[in-house]
């Protein structure tokens, strides 16, 4: 961080005009918010409810292509492949499989590996971009006004005090003191309660890599941490429980053994845990100066593992907007397309996993049979398929495009070869890319965008946006419609 922007951090909370923005909450979707922005020139404040150094043992435990490609254009992604296992194939139901190798990208599997694998990298991508985190810190009131928000919040000792800057995003999870303050709802339901987490040790591992399975009682997933220990969620539809009772291992064995007919020799546990699912949305991601992200704007039942993945597209999709705004190279309403491009996002993650995970409950005949009836036409009709492939790792996600735009407008840029290397390469820039066909004369230099050529043979011009989207696309451009279109989307040079 060069030293105006730790000038502008140093300013934060102070009387004058406020600079930078406070995220509130230190999990994956905040950790890669604030290191966006930071490396983005904003300066970030992180406020953390936990203590510094607590571990964070939560129930994500999958990383879908699209994440990893995300990760990629940080740097990151190859990192995290090394901490996990690759899933080359998803089986829901007992007769539907997906064949995740299909999928268009440089990672085409799931990766198993569990949430603070990905936290750990995030954290340290931040702090070395100057992120300044205050731990022990709860907030308690939220406050706007024309020029900035303050943060009325309380430290681990009982200390009051407030926090101001520009902007605010809450990334506090599902129980968001953010949001709570805004005073926005949080309209849903419950769809199932007393799911039983455990980390535990197995005498008899399972022959899989991801196990799944079900009676029309019982369910149970188990997946390995790759350190010896695995994790098990299990759920008993006839056995619900608030979620502060006490879990023991007996319940574990006995609701596993009745899900996959084995309890895999469950020994020693370190980590035992009871929660419910709910399917929740707030109607609005932004109110002023403050917005909201990850599970602080939508939770899902865990079907699918899209929870972790959607926060943190949500904060690829807003970071380079915040920035822009912040730093005052675009206008307040680029702050708009956040609610309008991932709203309808989140929307459709619940209905996806809430559609698998009635069918995975299904009790009577009929129910059973529509579950087949759908395993048989998606595994069967390539464009289901596909469909069903994209919506889960994220790769057939696409926002809006202005009508009579080229069709690849809004749509995810693939990982194209270019003469400079790889495009997700030049995405580490955390700027736009504008990629142009062999042959065609280079443009002046423009400072808005980092300048590549396809290797591919393609024809078409792209102005790729900062979070790997294509914000405009056309053929046999010339430079003045390049640098019109880099105008919009980029500001003025």
């Amino acid at each position: 961080m060069n030293t105006e922007n730790r000038n502008h951090a140093a300013r934060l909370g102070g009387k004058d005009r406020p600079a930078g923005v406070l995220v509130v909450g230190a999990g994956p979707t905040g950790l890669l918010l604030a290191g966006d922005l930071a490396a983005g020139g904003v300066p970030v404040t992180v406020l953390e409810r936990r203590a510094p150094g607590h571990g964070n043992l939560s129930r994500a435990f999958g990383v879908h292509a699209r994440t990893l490609e995300l990760l990629d254009a940080r740097g990151l992604a190859d990192e995290l492949v090394a901490t996990g296992h690759r899933l080359r194939g998803l089986r829901l139901f007992r007769r539907l499989s997906l064949d995740l190798t299909d999928l268009p990208s440089r990672f085409p599997y799931l990766l198993i590996t569990p949430q603070y694998e990905v936290e750990r990298l995030l954290e340290r991508r931040a702090r070395a971009a100057g992120v300044r985190f205050e731990h022990g810190t709860e907030v308690l009131a939220v406050r706007q006004d024309d020029a900035g928000v303050t943060l009325d919040v309380r430290a681990a000792d009982g200390t009051l005090a407030t926090r101001r800057a520009a902007y605010a995003v809450g990334t506090d999870g599902h129980r968001s003191a953010v949001r709570t303050a805004l005073g926005l709802p949080f309209p849903g339901r419950s769809v199932i309660r007393s799911i039983v987490l455990a980390d535990v040790r197995l005498a008899e591992p399972p022959p899989e890599l991801l196990t799944v399975g079900g009676t029309g009682d019982a369910f149970a997933f188990v997946a390995p941490f790759g350190d010896g220990w695995y994790r098990v969620m299990c759920w008993d539809r006839t056995g619900e429980r608030p979620d502060g009772d006490p879990v023991g291992l007996d319940e574990v064995r006995d609701i596993t053994r009745r899900a996959l007919g084995t309890d895999l020799g469950i020994g020693e546990a370190r980590w035992l845990s009871r929660f419910h699912s709910d399917e929740r949305q707030v109607p609005v991601y932004r109110a002023g100066r403050v917005l909201l992200a990850g599970d602080a704007a939508h939770v899902h039942s865990p079907a699918g593992g899209q929870g972790m993945n959607t926060g943190l597209q949500d904060a690829a999709n807003l970071g380079w907007k915040l920035a822009a705004v912040a730093r005052g190279r675009a206008c307040d309403a680029l702050l708009d397309t956040y609610q309008a491009e991932r709203h309808p996002v989140g929307a459709m993650v619940l209905r996806s996993s809430g559609g698998i995970i009635r069918l995975a409950m299904a009790r009577n005949a009929l129910q059973r049979a529509f579950r087949d009836l759908v395993s048989l036409a998606v595994g069967h009709l390539p464009p289901l398929r596909r469909r069903a492939l994209g919506a889960v790792t994220g790769i057939g996600i696409a926002y809006p495009a202005p009508r009579g735009a080229h069709p690849l407008t809004g749509g995810r840029a693939p990982d194209l070869p270019l003469r400079e290397g790889r495009l997700y390469e030049a995405l580490r820039a955390g700027r736009f890319v504008l990629v142009t066909p062999e042959g065609r004369a280079d443009g002046p230099a423009d400072p808005r965008a980092v300048h590549v050529t396809r290797t591919d043979g393609g024809r078409t011009t792209l102005l790729v946006r900062p979070d790997g989207y294509v914000a405009w696309a056309a053929e046999g451009a010339d430079d003045g419609v390049r640098a019109a279109a880099l105008t919009a989307w980029a500001g003025e040079a």
